[in-house]
This record gives C-alpha cells, structure tokens and sequence, in this order.
C-alpha cells in the first residue's frame, strides 16, 4: 500500500481579541494570509448567537462563524496550495462573492481571525498545525484600536460599536485565556513574528526532509 503524499504547507494559527493586531502581525511577517474573519455567516443565519439580555448579534462568539468551511479551505491550501474564499462585508453581514487564494510554494501561511484558537486542535490532528499564537496588547490599548478600526471602516453603528467595545474590553482577559486554553501561544508583537519566522524554517526542514 502506497503511502499518502506528504503535506507540504504548514498553517500557523493567529488568534486574539478584536483589535490587538493580527492583521498587522500577519502583514509585517511576510507570510501568505488567508483571513478568518471571511468565515462569518451571514447576518439572516438562523444559527447565530444573541448576546444575553440584548437583541444584538453576538460576532464575538464561535457559534457566529463558520469552522467548517474555515477548516476545508486551510486544508486544501496546505495540500494544493489554492483554495477558493468567501468575500465578506463585515459592515453587510454577508458574504457579496468568492475569491481564489493561492499561496504558491510556501512551508507556511497565517490564518488569522478572532477565532482561529477554536480550530487548533482540528488541524493538529489533520497534520497541518505549523503554530498557533494568541495577541494580547492589553484591554483598554486593545479598545482603543478596535473602535478607531471599526468606525474608520464603517463596520456597525456607533452605538453598537460602543456596546460591544465595552463588552470585549471587560471580557479581554477571559478571551486570551480561553483561546490559551485551546492550544494557543500567548504573546506580543515581537516574540510572534520571531515565532512565525522559526515555525516557516521548521516547516521548511520538514518538507525537505520528507
């Protein structure tokens, strides 16, 4: 019996709170990017959740975003090297096309989203985990961020901006550790780009030796 070909990419997962700059990370690493965030149902999804007490959408629970399809298409990436995304408008709540992404020959890509520590364990065990790293710049640095990102681009109202700005910087703590508990690495800016740029050579040695 043949043996399976060996997975030539590696993912590093890159998680953290809205706002505490994982696009930013990912940008300044020089590594292929496919956004998680592009996995959000869309806003008429009768499964998405409600924050408790309140009429709002919760977008900051896993139940909001689609794991499956985020799962599927980091896979294909790291076995072909091109997938095909959704385009999301956050600012819509739903999904206005497709893309293609392609990453070329690369040890390593970045998925980056608020929920990429949910699928940590999935894709250790599907052999693709390069790394998994969790942001964290501290929950009023992180808020400050976060709203003048959201209102720069128009994602939600104002009022719902601040309800949920509030909410999340209460929560900050609570977040890093959940995703901590789900297998990713906490750290800041530096010591995660010294941590992709060593997962990327790791990867490398791998699938030269394979």
């Amino acid at each position: 019996m043949s043996l399976p070909p060996p997975i030539p990419t590696r993912v590093a997962l890159l998680c953290g709170p809205s706002g505490s700059g994982k696009s930013l990370v990912a940008a300044h690493s020089g590594l292929p990017v496919l956004r998680l965030d592009d996995f959000y149902k869309e806003g008429d999804d009768p499964t998405l959740p409600l924050v408790d007490g309140s009429s709002d959408i919760d977008w900051d629970h896993p139940r909001s975003w689609d794991a499956d399809t985020a799962v599927a298409a980091i896979e294909e990436l790291c076995r072909t090297g091109r997938t095909t995304v959704p385009v999301y408008d956050i600012g819509l709540s739903a999904r206005t096309g497709t893309e293609s992404l392609r990453i070329e020959r690369t040890p390593l890509f970045i998925a980056e989203g608020v929920f990429a520590a949910e699928i940590v364990e999935r894709c250790r065990e599907l052999g693709l985990l390069g790394d998994a790293l969790c942001l964290s710049r501290g929950p009023v640095t992180t808020f400050r961020r976060r709203f003048v990102r959201d209102l720069k681009e128009g994602r939600k109202s104002v009022p719902f901006l601040l309800r949920r700005g509030w909410r999340l910087m209460r929560a900050e703590r609570s977040i890093v550790a959940r995703q901590t508990a789900l297998g990713a690495h906490p750290c800041d800016k530096d010591e995660a780009l010294g941590r992709l740029a060593t997962a990327a050579g790791t990867s490398k040695r791998c699938t030269t030796a394979a």
